[in-house]
């Protein structure tokens, strides 16, 4: 069946995951403990990032999680509510350096053109996620924009994926969630629709080819798949 809309996750498929995320890391942990390289270090292990190194553990909660969960597991370390401390998340998210995975508008604007329906699915919130879209110059090029709190659930529940559909007025079939963790494929799956993987995040192509259609190097590969999809 024809693809007619493709939902993208956010970090580790439109952008490269290692590149924003470390540097969000260092700098939530270097406000948080005000400069305490020890107290950095201690937090950051709790949460599966190497402070010293700036790398995270494949097994990291920030990997996938949603931002209110990440505040859970932040919670038990500092005196801060959990709305404050997602505020903080969110600013340092904001301002974190985007390097794109691929040509983003040269990509999307070509899968646009050619009468593709586009969204973006993401466990980060919403507002951050704009922001990110934004300073790449293609919120325009999206029909759909969700966060784990715009009222549709994280993933790998699939709440943003149905409402994509319902969003394009489209059978989920006709549609392929394209993501580089398993929450992504599992939420894609979970709503019924095709899966396709990308390694510009921290997931292997061994671990994701279970749950894919296909495993892709970065979202610039979707065009010729999606040709190879529309031939069949």
């Amino acid at each position: 069946m024809t693809v007619k809309a493709l939902l993208f996750d956010k970090d580790g498929t439109l952008f490269h995951f290692e590149a924003t995320w470390e540097s969000w890391a260092k700098s939530v942990l270097d406000r948080l403990t005000q400069g305490d390289t020890d107290r950095a270090c201690a937090v950051g292990a709790d949460i599966g990032f190497d402070y010293q190194e700036g790398r995270f553990a494949r097994d990291s909660v920030v990997i996938a999680a949603t931002s209110e969960e990440v505040v859970n597991a932040l919670g038990q370390h500092f005196d801060q509510t959990a709305y404050e401390l997602e505020a903080i998340l969110n600013e340092e998210a904001a301002n974190a350096p985007q390097a794109q995975a691929a040509n983003l508008q040269e990509v999307l604007g070509a899968l646009r053109a050619d009468g593709l329906g586009l969204g973006v699915a993401t466990n980060d919130a919403e507002m951050p996620a704009r922001a990110h879209l934004e300073g790449a110059g293609i919120t325009d090029l999206f029909d759909f924009i969700a966060g784990y709190d715009s009222g549709y659930g994280g993933k790998p529940a699939p709440g943003q994926c149905l409402a994509f559909a319902q969003k394009l007025d489209l059978e989920t079939s006709q549609i392929a969630m394209v993501g580089d963790s398993l929450h992504d494929l599992h939420a894609g799956r979970a709503a019924g629709m095709k899966t396709v993987g990308v390694l510009t995040g921290l997931a292997t192509e061994e671990e994701l080819a279970p749950f894919a259609d296909v495993v892709l190097p970065d979202i610039g590969h979707l065009p010729r798949w999606i040709a190879q999809i529309d031939m069949t």
